[in-house]
């Protein structure tokens, strides 16, 4: 296997992996606030558990931070998480859908600026694809929302953005850092309840719990190391793959059918994503080629 396959491979399992987490945080219940401190701090405590359990298994240290720019990556993606968490109190899912849609052009212009890594022209199309695709999945429920709310959607899109191209730039292993990131959003949510005078409030822990420890390590894991192995616009697409499959398991587990709008536009793009991903595979494999002839 190539290192860009393994990388797809790796993106790909972590972009099905997150589009689980709605479903996860609907079968938990709660409030916001009370949902999002239990379901990220339990995947700091995961990621604790797995840097030990791994340690004891290989009988090496493992670090969970690569020096200042682990930190800084962990502390963006835990900003992620508060940004999207008030840009969804404060506009409609669909704009803030929309607007994340736009996260892999957001990636391809600080990828480009900062690492000069240029995309192709197959990599530009199929953002410009998916973008459309996402825009048919929301078209009816765009709307004037909150200038605050789509700011703080599209402050989301652009840490995304930020830390995929840190995680590129580091060349380093940096799976931990969105789980060690989880402190920001579950200390920023235990403050926002103590404020309010509120306990934690949800209505099945065990779901958050599980997804915490479990579905998001491995989602994060996989979306954090992908950049080590293909280029940051590349990641980016899968992220999308959650506004696509999240509204199919929901319609699984809860009978709620999507419309035909989120089946058209999620058709339109899984099939730009995955002629993209055969497209590369098959570029890269080219020039894996001759290499592997010769003597």
């Amino acid at each position: 296997m190539t290192r860009h396959a393994k990388g797809l491979l790796l993106t790909a399992i972590g972009g099905v992996a997150l589009s689980f987490d709605i479903p996860m945080i609907k079968l938990g219940g709660g409030d916001a606030w009370s949902a999002m401190a239990v379901r990220a701090g339990s995947a700091f405590i995961a990621a604790l558990l797995i840097k030990q359990i791994a340690q004891w298994l290989t009988g090496r240290t493992i670090t969970l931070l690569p020096g200042r720019i682990g930190v800084v990556i962990a502390a963006l993606y835990g900003l992620t998480v508060v940004a999207f968490v008030i840009a969804v109190k404060n506009t409609s899912a669909a704009n803030v859908a929309f607007i994340i849609a736009f996260t892999p052009a957001f990636t391809a212009m600080t990828a480009w600026t900062f690492l000069g890594e240029r995309p192709s022209r197959a990599t530009l199309l199929t953002i410009a694809v998916m973008v459309l695709a996402v825009g048919i999945i929301v078209s009816d429920g765009l709307q004037a929302g909150s200038l605050f709310g789509d700011a703080c959607a599209m402050a989301a899109a652009l840490l995304i953005a930020a830390v995929i191209t840190l995680s590129r730039a580091a060349k380093a292993d940096v799976g931990f850092a969105p789980m060690i990131g989880g402190i920001v959003p579950t200390v920023l949510g235990l403050a926002v309840l103590g404020w309010l005078g509120e306990p934690v409030r949800v209505d099945n822990a065990a779901w958050h719990v599980f997804n915490g420890m479990v579905l998001l390590p491995i989602a994060y894991w996989c979306l954090a190391t992908g950049p080590r192995y293909i280029s940051a616009p590349e990641v980016s697409m899968f992220y999308l793959l959650e506004t696509v499959l999240a509204p199919v398991w929901v319609w699984l587990i809860f009978s709620e059918a999507p419309r035909p709008a989120v089946l058209i536009g999620g058709a339109l793009l899984i099939g730009a994503l995955g002629a993209h991903a055969l497209w590369q595979l098959r570029v890269h494999g080219r020039r894996v080629q001759p290499s592997a002839k010769s003597p």
